[in-house]
């Protein structure tokens, strides 16, 4: 029998704890390896390609982190993880660090002794279902039954979204995206509920893609992000500046096409400077050097660059930036000051 991976929350918060006090930032470095933590398999996300090489969203910002301490993208031991087991690889040590579609709530981070160190992507929850079905609404879901992925907070906003609505339905249990696919294409449930993001990576893989609607309302506010374990603060201010250096880049508007030239001083932004290295002592207030950001970017580019490259409107997942755009575009994206 399997043993069961789901640990109480005393226990992950010890560990959690534990593994923190050794200091993950010096532990990286000499391993010489970023032990990250991705989903199992989310088309667009993280998912293996042909060749067996991680790509994805929330890949790239593994391989920026890697970059930005181990001047090595490729530096990087992608560990699926699914809703059950991700907490328990993070608090034991297992992984350095959770970059997988995993939502910023109270309890996770005050509770489970994690910290959050951004958002990467803006999301909520949706539902998709077969057109056939002849559903134009989620309030129309009365008796369906339903895959859902376990110990997620899908699970728990879909039994507050039936029950505001005195509605019934009838869970589907499930643990990995690829199950859920399986099982939904299967006809084993109705409904498919996830992030809206992830029910748009399932539906372009699915040969008709065309024959699956996503229901138009977004029950709930999911703010994904990368994670670490509380009290190792020097390790997640590596992780949180890495992602803000993406996501400062894209406004500045420094991309990979022209961050030579403007880390060989082509600008006169102060902040771009200091950004990229070229003015003040950044890079030494976060143990490493002056260029961190700048290999951090010349991965996969800035935030636009990745988002574009692995989700956007031209891939076959096709999302539109949306809550997504930076803040000067009415979008929620907004890096604190480079200062």
């Amino acid at each position: 029998m399997k043993k069961s991976v789901i640990l109480g929350v005393a226990t992950i918060a010890g560990l959690a704890a534990g593994a923190a006090a050794a200091g993950t930032a010096d532990d990286v470095k000499a391993r010489g390896k970023l032990n990250c933590g991705v989903a199992s398999g989310v088309p667009g996300f993280a998912s293996p390609d042909a060749n067996g090489e991680w790509q994805g969203f929330d890949v790239a910002v593994c391989r920026a982190v890697a970059a930005a301490v181990l001047d090595d993208p490729t530096a990087v031991e992608f560990i699926p993880t699914t809703g059950k087991t991700r907490f328990t690889a993070l608090a034991s040590g297992e992984i350095d660090m959770l970059a997988r579609n995993t939502t910023w709530t109270f309890s996770r981070d005050v509770d489970l002794k994690f910290e959050f160190v951004g958002i990467n992507y803006y999301d909520g929850q949706g539902f998709m279902v077969p057109k056939a079905l002849g559903v134009s609404s989620a309030k129309e879901l009365d008796g369906a039954t339903v895959c859902i992925q376990t110990g997620t907070t899908t699970e728990l906003n879909l039994a507050d979204f039936f029950r505001i609505n005195n509605m019934s339905y009838e869970p589907v249990p499930i643990e990995t995206n690829a199950e859920a696919q399986q099982q939904y294409l299967a006809g084993a449930c109705d409904v498919y509920t996830t992030d809206a993001s992830g029910l748009a990576a399932t539906r372009a893989t699915f040969e008709n893609a065309g024959d699956h609607v996503i229901l138009p309302e977004i029950i709930s506010k999911e703010p994904l992000g990368p994670l670490v374990r509380h009290g190792d603060h020097e390790w997640g201010d590596v992780v949180r500046w890495t992602l803000n250096a993406l996501i400062a880049a894209e406004e500045l508007g420094v991309t990979s096409a022209n961050i030579d030239e403007m880390s060989s001083g082509a600008t006169d932004n102060p902040e771009v400077n200091r950004l990229l290295g070229t003015e003040g002592t950044l890079g030494e207030m976060l143990g490493l050097d002056a260029n961190w950001a700048q290999r951090a970017i010349k991965v996969g580019g800035n935030y636009g660059e990745v988002f574009a490259k692995n989700i956007g409107e031209e891939t076959p997942i096709g999302l539109a930036r949306g809550l997504n755009a930076q803040w000067t575009d009415g979008g929620l994206l907004y890096a604190p000051p480079f200062r």
